[in-house]
């Protein structure tokens, strides 16, 4: 992009140097910093700290540095003061020659050429330097007398850069750059731990207007000064808060409910980008979202902004309100959940964030320096320092209990590995009683997705040690102490065990099948014939665990001769279940049961969800750069009601706003299609990614990942690449 300079003005002496054009070099720079793929690339300067960009710039006459000066004036484009000594003004007077560019945490400048009237200049921001929007001015100045100021009129972005050693942010393997900071689309894992499901979720960092909303989120909803915003600390945590709308008027509005009347219900979002371009238009909170919602736009954010980030999964998380490291559970009379008195829960699943970074606030600790994977969750759950926010938490400080290392490791120690606790609660005058203690009933799977594979990598063993082990346990009992908090131990169970009790049921049923429910019970005494009572609960549930409506409910009563095994099934018919179906298709199951004569008393839950279809995508040809190819659509209606009113939603590279296809109904064992024409925006992989919702059957997705071919005159034009190469560190790889 060339930068002309106003005519002069006649008056103005001829001797002092003038500008006359600005070659900002988008497409070397964008190239060599790896923005090439951001829409603004093309209208705006994007370049990454810690690593030189290019100008050329053209004088009115040859440069001649025995009487001319000349500096670059760099400000933060939204400081109302900016000053050197907060780095958001930068005064630089270029050296001659390129051979070293200065300490990593200074700003410098080189002349790499002089040709006559024109001058390639080489800057490279200080690897601290605040990420944000910046403006250049260019004085030219005659040592005798006189200056004169060209300004560059469009914005210069500059970015966290993993790929620079000095950076905090550097990460330096080289796929996971390409998977963290690059790919724009992901998979974000949901269901259940029995029942896992992963969807694809379009990150979009790269779209229209999404970088500006990103840069502009930090300063203003996150109210980060300008000369913080070179700290990713302080950058991810007000993230974390800003992502959200509850203290600040964030990015997204939270909502739990069934009722999503005047917004977008969160399972039919297919990406971020569709919110963060509301968000930049409107200026107000975009609705409504969930866990997935708020994790998906917070990694889209990051990656913007350069900083490594991937979406994690934990199954089974908790959400511990008292900070007491354990969720208790009351059960009444009945065999009911007390909803007043329980206020901890349990999440199918629930999503939040790691970004990548070393962690200087926090030192060296008994284990090691706390830097690689954050912790970071936008989900408004508890408050953090008067905000609704968490982390970043180093994960090793989780894993080895270290609960008051900054920021909230006691709350995502507790989503990942706090005991479940049940308690027979019989009326305020009454003490309660110790039904159950599970210590492996919290932080199942947790996952995120693998480097360059479309598959899960489990790592749950970053964030806890393995179940039942000694060093497991340690930890624990360290936290708990740190806590301030111990277990209440009232009226223990007896040391009665003769009666065991195991629930299960088949984990891979279809949306609109049956399902069965069965408890085995066995009688482990060789002599007594024992009696268990009790019932089997299913509950239609959100994944959050809450506002339950029952579906069935059978008691049962049976007798158990000694040494004998007896079955307690129970089946839920679609017709049972369909009318109370939350949108996740998610249930919990519980058994509560007593033997007669003893004072044993069992309780268990479990999680479950039906398996919804996945939506297929065909190519009717070649999958060539920039040329149009037909796509196929399909869906089949796996319930026996037709499914009415449906809508297809569609996002994929080269997609700019997703599309939409109605359809009017699909039959009993009937299939939907619709097709469209594509154009694949530039060679390499890419992932097209759908949605299907109606009344009777919603949050269905699929996605497909293909290899776009380049166009024969683009191999042909592979080869003329250009003979500049910024001269950067041998230490450095280049993704």
């Amino acid at each position: 992009m060339y930068i002309l300079s106003p005519t002069p003005n006649a008056a103005e002496t001829e001797a002092i140097l003038t500008v006359q054009s600005v070659d900002l070099c988008l497409a070397e720079n964008n190239d060599e910093h790896k923005t090439d793929h951001f829409y603004a690339a093309t209208e705006a300067l994007i370049v990454r700290r810690g690593d030189p960009f290019r100008l050329r710039i053209h004088f009115n006459r040859s440069y001649n540095p025995t009487k001319d000066a000349i500096s670059f004036i760099f400000t933060v484009a939204d400081d109302q003061k900016p000053s050197p000594g907060h780095g958001t003004l930068v005064g630089l007077v270029p050296r001659d020659g390129i051979d070293y560019l200065g300490d990593p945490l200074e700003w410098s400048a080189g002349i790499e050429t002089h040709e006559d009237k024109a001058l390639t200049i080489l800057i490279k921001p200080a690897v601290t330097c605040p990420v944000t929007e910046w403006k250049l001015d260019i004085d030219t100045k005659l040592l005798s007398d006189g200056s004169k100021t060209f300004s560059i009129p469009v914005p210069i972005y500059i970015l966290f850069n993993p790929w620079c050693p000095d950076d905090q942010v550097y990460l330096p393997d080289y796929d996971q750059r390409k998977e963290y900071v690059m790919h724009d689309t992901t998979l974000i894992w949901r269901g259940s731990y029995n029942r896992m499901r992963p969807s694809v979720w379009k990150l979009g960092q790269f779209e229209r207007n999404v970088l500006e909303c990103s840069i502009k989120l930090v300063g203003t909803v996150g109210r980060i000064p300008a000369a913080y915003r070179g700290d990713p600390v302080r950058v991810t945590r007000a993230l974390s808060a800003a992502v959200n709308s509850v203290d600040d008027d964030g990015v997204i509005l939270g909502n739990w409910s069934e009722d999503f009347s005047g917004g977008t219900a969160p399972t039919k979002w297919v990406g971020s980008t569709e919110i963060l371009q509301q968000f930049y238009k409107t200026q107000k909170p975009v609705k409504y979202g969930q866990c997935w919602n708020f994790s998906g736009v917070l990694t889209t954010i990051a990656r913007t902004l350069g900083i490594p980030s991937r979406i994690v999964t934990c199954y089974s998380a908790a959400h511990d309100t008292q900070g007491s490291l354990t969720v208790d559970v009351f059960i009444d009379a009945n065999n009911k959940k007390l909803d007043a008195e329980t206020t901890d829960s349990i999440w199918n699943y629930h999503v939040w964030n790691e970004v990548w970074m070393q962690r200087p606030d926090l030192g060296i600790g008994p284990y090691g320096a706390y830097g690689g994977w954050q912790a970071l969750d936008a989900t408004p759950q508890e408050p953090s320092d008067s905000m609704y926010r968490v982390g970043p938490a180093s994960v090793v400080a989780v894993k080895n209990g270290e609960i008051l290392r900054p920021f909230d490791c006691g709350f995502v120690y507790s989503e990942v590995n706090a005991d479940k606790v049940y308690w027979r609660y019989n009326g305020p005058y009454q003490p309660i009683k110790l039904l159950r203690k599970d210590t492996l009933a919290i932080g199942h799977l947790i996952s995120t997705k693998a480097v360059l594979k479309w598959e899960r990598e489990d790592i749950t063993h970053t964030y806890k040690y393995e179940e039942k082990t000694d060093e497991e346990r340690n930890i624990m009992l360290r936290a708990l102490k740190q806590s301030g908090h111990a277990f209440s131990r009232y009226y223990l169970n007896d040391s009665f065990n003769e009666v065991e009790f195991d629930m299960s049921l088949k984990d891979d049923i279809k949306i609109g099948e049956s399902f069965t429910v069965i408890v085995k019970i066995t009688n482990k005494s060789k002599d007594n014939t024992h009696v268990a009572t009790g019932q089997l609960n299913c509950d239609a549930v959100l994944y959050t665990g809450t506002n339950a409506d029952e579906v069935k409910s059978m008691p049962f009563e049976i007798e158990l001769k000694p040494e004998m095994s007896e079955f307690v099934r129970m089946e839920v018919q679609f017709e049972e279940y369909f009318k109370k179906l939350t949108s996740q298709a998610s249930f919990n199951i519980s058994c509560a049961a007593k033997v007669k004569g003893t004072e044993y008393e069992y309780y268990a839950q479990d999680d479950f969800r039906v398996r919804k279809p996945d939506i297929k995508f065909t190519f009717q040809g070649k999958i060539v750069s920039q040329q149009p190819v037909d796509v196929i659509v399909r869906l089949s209606n796996p319930l026996p009601i037709p499914l009415k009113k449906g809508m297809f939603y569609i996002e994929g590279p080269g997609i700019e706003k997703a599309l939409r296809f109605k359809i009017v109904e699909i039959p009993v064992g009937g299939t939907a299609a619709s097709t469209f024409k594509y154009i694949p925006p530039y060679a390499g992989r890419g992932t097209l990614l759908a949605k299907f919702n109606c009344k009777e059957l919603d949050d269905v997705d699929g996605y497909m990942h293909y290899e776009i071919e380049p166009r024969p005159e683009d191999i042909i034009n592979n080869g003329t690449h250009r003979a500049h190469n910024i001269i950067r560190r041998r230490t450095d790889v280049i993704a």
